[in-house]
């Protein structure tokens, strides 16, 4: 555990460029440049900025994305590429650690992925979204348990999940048992009102509570031009609001510096790690505050593939066998 180190961190809200996944990859290059030249050590994008969040599936019904859902496709993030290697790039130049929220493209399928780089540029986690929410089922596939794990990085051990798997307690419980001490957070923004943005700051505030770690929580921006294109004729703009909740909390559950909920900015804060062993001392959650031999849970941790190929012996015997016939 460290301790006795500063880290500066930096939660980056601002609009991806709806337009193109060229366009939202420099306004990222940016954004990056922009916070490491404020000292930030480490910068988190919100959910899916590359390209874009798929909006479009909360404002039409099923019958009307299908052209936004091809152009979604057609600007999928391929891991890795050219666009990969650029924030790799920035990581080592920069010697920061960044999180990108990408829509990934994986042959036929999208995933909602949070990327994970090391300072050195060296990706440490691809971690896919498990559960879409209810409007996004019709965008992106299912993630699994094998990316739901903690890694080490130039800053600290960080772990992450994706705006509603903070509703998953063993999701949540499963990066506390593995000793997180920075928890990465990714939401959409400019959604669905006040309440929205409240009931992130809860989820928020109290994971880094139950964890004992710092919680660094980037949501997107939506301008009003952008909402007024995404609607277009026929979509609802009911769902856009001006809330969102871009937040650095201590493992107290406090803010650290004052969140942006609104407009376009970056936040940067100074995290003071010893403050993660001052919350363990009272209340670990994992350690001397837990109760294994009463509550335990299995976390399966395999990647589910579409076809596992079997290269035993028996397999081979059988498969020559049926040929014979």
């Amino acid at each position: 555990m460290t301790e006795n180190r500063t880290v500066r961190a930096a939660a980056v809200q601002i609009a991806s460029d709806v337009d193109s996944l060229s366009g939202t990859l420099d306004r990222s290059l940016a954004a990056i440049g922009e916070a490491a030249g404020k000292g930030a050590e480490m910068i988190v994008f919100p959910e899916t900025f590359l390209p874009w969040y798929p909006y479009f599936a909360i404002t039409h019904g099923p019958a009307a994305i299908e052209g936004e859902h091809l152009r979604l496709y057609e600007n999928g993030v391929v891991v890795p590429s050219p666009v990969t290697d650029a924030i790799a790039a920035a990581a080592r130049k920069f010697h920061a650690v960044i999180a990108m929220g990408v829509n990934e493209r994986d042959g036929g399928s999208l995933y909602n992925s949070m990327l994970i780089f090391d300072a050195d540029g060296s990706l440490r986690l691809k971690h896919r979204k498990i559960t879409p929410a209810y409007h996004e089922r019709m965008i992106w596939g299912t993630g699994d348990g094998s990316t739901i794990k903690v890694v080490d990085t130039a800053v600290g051990r960080i772990g992450g999940l994706i705006c509603w798997e903070h509703y998953s307690p063993l999701a949540r419980y499963s990066l506390m048992a593995q000793r997180e001490e920075i928890h990465i957070s990714q939401y959409p923004g400019s959604l669905f009102g006040p309440g929205f943005a409240e009931q992130t700051e809860v989820q928020l505030r109290n994971h880094a509570l139950e964890a004992g770690c710092f919680v660094i929580n980037a949501t997107d921006w939506v301008t009003e031009e952008q909402a007024a294109k995404i609607v277009g004729r026929e979509g609802s703009r009911a769902a856009f609001s001006n809330s969102s909740m871009t937040a650095i909390i201590n493992p107290q559950g406090q803010h650290v510096v004052p969140p942006l909920t609104s407009g376009e900015g970056i936040l940067i804060a100074d995290l003071e790690m010893r403050e993660i062993l001052g919350r363990k001392r009272v209340m670990d959650s994992v350690g001397h505050f837990s109760r294994p031999d009463m509550f335990s849970f299995t976390h399966t941790t395999r990647a589910e593939n579409a076809m596992i190929a079997d290269t035993s012996s028996s397999a081979q015997r059988l498969t020559i066998e049926a040929a014979a016939e």
